[in-house]
């Protein structure tokens, strides 16, 4: 089992990767240890003094002006976990579960959270025994930290809450006891430290960045076939094209697609004496709609693994070797950035959809693509892609739907205390149905551009195309006549999701979506 060694502030996105994967063990390195154990030190002076300290004598939110006892500080830690458990819904997937563990540990590790070493090496053991806790996808707003699923995480490290094992809820005890851990016992500030931050939100966005790397590299592949399908022309892949105007992605990207329709008989049959001047901006704009959706994913991985790497939970505790040690309040809980990301995220995921969907119409459209009505040899009596065109069109839809920015919104929640909230939460969540809906049109596609190079045989595509065709074909048979058409598209989405397209694209030209 590979092992990744965790320096605080310094996570990378290949060990994003990894962990959300699974299959790894965690460790923190030992120069943690200094800097959790000062910061450590000044929130346990803070609970033996008599000076009020939020988050450590004090209620929350809005009760931040009652203070608590010091016999019961230790109760209030876990009366904040038990009471904020209050999340609904699906449960979180497991590789966003450990984006979460992982992160949390992470974040405390760099020392400014006032938590023993005890409450870091507690997530890792949870992480490393390969345990998930049961948590609730919805009830966060993305501000004063994504309080319920944090509180949903945390319940079952304390033995209160539940674990996901084999896709069933179990008593987290139960399951802690098997594994050998024993439930972690809170002391003052470590409840509202754990579940103080944006780890939720952050790993919900990391999940959508991860899965549109693979589904974004497979479009370049099935715009590609439907190009060359469409007996399109590779002109506007010119690179003197992208390079006046310079933009980094749009150049990245059109050098790919040159890469991958290189050497095709279908193009050169007809380099001369083709009539059509342009092709439709489904086909000829391809680099500059790609290009401008890679820049934007690139943007949201840099903001993304710095939000992984941060410290946001409140109040923060500063404790630099040999000064003096202080407590701060500030609002690095407001996920802001996340909810940006996310929502530019979100509309890089609906244009690749909405694109390919275009694409899928123009090669459906014989006075277009110049191939058979539906793509299918008998018309009439068969209806060819016809409705698999409909559900590309039903599935770019909805995605219009779901990209419109939950940023803009904000309900003010704690009694008007958290008056502005940057509802990241269901930002982020929500790019994971998109990218179903956008991996269905791409697989849609693939289908019908298979379809359509089959009509000019015995002409082939380039290398490339050639062997993603034959990857669909492996799952997905041909339809010279109509037939149940629905496991093709289910096989073609999984091939998709998989990465058998996106592997093929990175080994014939290093494009990296991410790096």
């Amino acid at each position: 089992m590979t092992s990744i060694e965790i320096t605080p502030g310094q996570l990378t996105l290949d060990q994003l990767r990894q962990i959300r994967a699974g299959g790894v063990r965690l460790s923190l390195h030992a120069s943690a240890d200094a800097a959790i154990r000062r910061s450590a030190a000044v929130v346990q002076a803070a609970a033996a003094g008599d000076a009020p300290v939020y988050g450590v004598n004090t209620g929350f939110g809005k009760l931040a002006s009652t203070r608590i006892s010091k016999e019961d500080l230790a109760t209030l830690q876990f009366n904040l976990i038990r009471s904020h458990s209050v999340g609904v819904g699906a449960p979180l997937a497991p590789g966003v579960v450990r984006l979460m563990l992982a992160t949390k540990a992470a974040s405390l590790a760099r020392g400014f959270s006032g938590v023993r070493p005890e409450v870091v090496q507690c997530l890792l053991d949870v992480f490393n025994a390969g345990l998930v806790p049961y948590v609730p996808s919805q009830g966060s707003v993305g501000a004063s930290g994504d309080l319920a699923p944090l509180s949903h995480m945390t319940l079952a490290l304390l033995g209160e809450g539940e674990m996901l094992v084999d896709g069933e809820r179990r008593p987290a005890r139960q399951v802690l006891e098997a594994a050998g851990l024993v439930p972690l016992v809170l002391q003052a500030k470590e409840g509202l430290a754990l579940i103080n931050g944006t780890q939720t939100s952050t790993a919900l966005a990391l999940e959508g960045l991860l899965r549109f790397e693979t589904v974004y590299a497979s479009a370049v592949v099935s715009g590609s076939l439907s190009l060359d399908a469409a007996r399109g022309s590779d002109g506007p892949f010119d690179p003197r094209i992208h390079e006046v105007r310079g933009q980094p992605g749009q150049i990245e990207v059109a050098a790919a697609y040159r890469q991958v329709l290189a050497g095709s008989e279908i193009r050169q049959s007809h380099r001369d004496g083709d009539d059509r001047v342009q092709d439709p901006y489904c086909l000829r704009c391809q680099p500059q709609v790609m290009g401008a959706c890679l820049d934007q994913a690139r943007y949201c991985a840099e903001v993304l693994l710095r939000e992984a790497n941060a410290v946001t939970d409140n109040p923060l505790v500063f404790a630099p070797e040999g000064e003096p040690a202080y407590m701060v309040s500030g609002g690095n809980f407001h996920a802001e950035p996340v909810a940006l990301a996310a929502d530019a995220l979100a509309c890089a995921i609906a244009e690749v959809g909405a694109i390919a969907e275009r694409r899928i119409a123009m090669l459906i459209d014989a006075g277009v693509s110049r191939l058979p009505p539906f793509l299918t040899a008998n018309a009439g009596l068969n209806s060819g892609f016809m409705i698999a065109h409909v559900t590309a069109a039903a599935l770019a839809s909805e995605n219009k739907s779901l990209a419109h920015p939950a940023s803009v919104d904000s309900l003010p929640t704690s009694a008007n205390q958290e008056d502005h909230v940057s509802m990241a939460t269901f930002g982020a969540r929500r790019l994971g149905p998109m990218l179903d809906n956008t991996a269905h049109i791409i697989g849609i596609e693939l289908l019908a551009a298979a379809q359509g190079i089959e009509f000019l045989r015995p002409l082939k595509s380039s290398a490339t195309l050639e062997q993603a065709h034959a990857l669909l074909r492996r799952d997905c048979p041909p339809m010279p006549s109509d037939h149940f058409l629905a496991p093709s598209i289910s096989a073609a989405k999984d091939q998709v999701d998989a990465g058998a397209f996106a592997g093929l694209l990175t080994q014939v030209t290093g494009l990296r979506v991410l790096r």
